[in-house]
């Protein structure tokens, strides 16, 4: 199947809820991860907020139906990407990477310095990806932004995660 990536529109918010609990699916075959799947996730007005700054992308299908989504955020120099998700049935098709390649744009466009998230250190999918694209993981107190997005997440229970960083 053909995908294309778009800026998201306002109307796009509302569905990208579903594609981020589709995109979670994967977790059920970590036990100790496998709650993730029925976790909450983002509301739309978080997403419709972060589009209306241009920092939402969306991968479409044919039809111009989301299949996934980059959310991020200008945060001082870096864009800091919040949530990266492609629907289940989509996934392992490149557009994750694709994705990845529109915000680095857009963030190099900007110039900003840098790309930041959280993430799960030891997932494949998550800190191994980002290491594929130029990611490297940050050893705690390199960033006290990012340090303290990770003590949040460690509070609401998310465990092993890490801070990364590409500059640019």
């Amino acid at each position: 199947m053909s995908y294309s990536v778009r800026p998201a529109r306002r109307s796009d918010a509302a569905l990208l809820p579903d594609i981020e609990r589709s995109a979670g699916e994967p977790f059920r075959d970590i036990p100790d991860l496998a709650w993730i799947a029925d976790d909450e996730v983002g509301e739309p007005e978080f997403h419709e907020s972060l589009a209306a700054g241009g920092t939402v992308w969306v991968a479409v299908d044919r039809q111009d139906r989301p299949i996934g989504f980059l959310s991020a955020e200008i945060v001082g120099d870096a864009l800091h990407i919040w949530e990266l998700a492609v629907a289940h049935e989509a996934q392992n098709q490149g557009l994750g990477r694709r994705l990845m390649e529109v915000a680095e744009a857009e963030a190099r466009r900007r110039g900003l310095a840098s790309e930041t998230l959280t993430t799960f250190s030891d997932v494949a999918w998550n800190a191994p990806f980002y290491q594929r694209l130029g990611f490297e993981m940050l050893s705690p107190g390199a960033d006290v932004r990012l340090d303290e997005l990770n003590r949040l997440e460690a509070e609401r229970g998310l465990p092993r995660r890490c801070a990364m960083r590409k500059r640019l």
